[in-house]
């Protein structure tokens, strides 16, 4: 597979600040590639360089094969970008907002108007982009970056203001794109996002790569317990510590859960004592994953 981006010893600095400090990776031809990691951690900075929005201080960039700065006009049209902020083209119609994108590129005006009922606003297609809720005008902002069908996309928390049904059918639209074989960038902050969406991702941290990888290879390589939890009363919690091959077991009042690196002779053991009513079975996550390589410390 050929790579559409390739990223080596990436360097930014503000001040004393390393926003991004010797970052190297690469995005194979239609993979959907996540970039995840807290507040701070470099991220947007890490995608504006490549996007070719901000100059690097150091390191090799390649975006289909060219380098993205100095601003390149060649490179533009095959790059699709959704900001985490996004700016609208005062007191027009979300349709008039799409054809102006559209004509950017000499997209038909019928082409940009398909791309409403696609991201689901063809319905506000004559509202002014004010008025838009935060949802729909994220939806839009979407919209504008794909008019022009890119062979690559770049979308920066592109479902933050979504709620969840939103966000299902957001998934939905970008699995087709990808499966057409279009390569997508994201970053966001939804574990659960990352690991139904993407191939592999990236995990960062104070400008630097700490894990990468297929989320669930990340997820194998945590080696972490798994989690059984049935409601309060259905086990005593002195009797769940006792089960064979239980580590802890705690009860809340609401749930008793065990930790066990052993669920199947918990589960076993549970069952001979009937106490399966209501049961559940968590492994681990992309989160524990994230928390692990991160912390827990609450960043601003």
């Amino acid at each position: 597979m050929a790579n559409t981006i390739e990223v080596s010893g990436l360097r930014k600095r503000y001040g004393d600040v390393h926003a991004v400090d010797g970052v190297t990776f690469e995005v194979g031809e239609g993979e959907f590639f996540g970039i995840l990691g807290p507040n701070g951690a470099g991220k947007t900075t890490t995608l504006e360089i490549i996007e070719g929005l901000r100059e690097a201080d150091g390191g090799e960039i390649s975006v289909l094969g060219a380098r993205p700065w100095p601003r390149n006009p060649r490179l533009l049209p095959r790059i699709g970008v959704q900001l985490q902020a996004s700016s609208f083209f005062e007191r027009l119609t979300a349709r008039e907002q799409l054809r102006t994108f559209g004509s950017l590129y000499g997209v038909p005006a019928r082409r940009a108007d398909a791309m409403l009922e696609t991201v689901g606003l063809d319905d506000k297609a004559d509202v002014r982009v004010e008025k838009l809720s935060g949802g729909q005008a994220q939806r839009l902002s979407i919209a504008c970056a794909l008019v022009h069908d890119p062979e690559l996309v770049f979308l920066d928390e592109p479902t933050a203001a979504l709620d969840p049904q939103a966000r299902r059918n957001l998934w939905d639209l970008l699995r087709g794109i990808n499966t057409g074989g279009r390569t997508i960038v994201l970053t966001t902050h939804y574990m659960d996002e990352a690991e139904i969406l993407c191939d592999r991702v990236a995990i960062m941290d104070a400008g630097r790569m700490l894990r990468l990888g297929p989320p669930a290879v990340l997820v194998r390589g945590l080696d972490a317990p798994a989690r059984i939890s049935v409601p309060s009363g259905v086990l005593p919690a002195e009797d769940a510590r006792r089960l064979p091959g239980a580590d802890t077991a705690a009860d809340d009042g609401v749930s008793l859960t065990i930790s066990t690196r052993e669920p199947s002779a918990v589960v076993a053991a549970m069952a001979a004592k009937d106490a399966l009513d209501g049961v559940q079975i968590h492994g681990a996550t992309l989160e524990d994953v994230f928390l692990h390589v991160t912390g827990r410390e609450y960043r601003a």
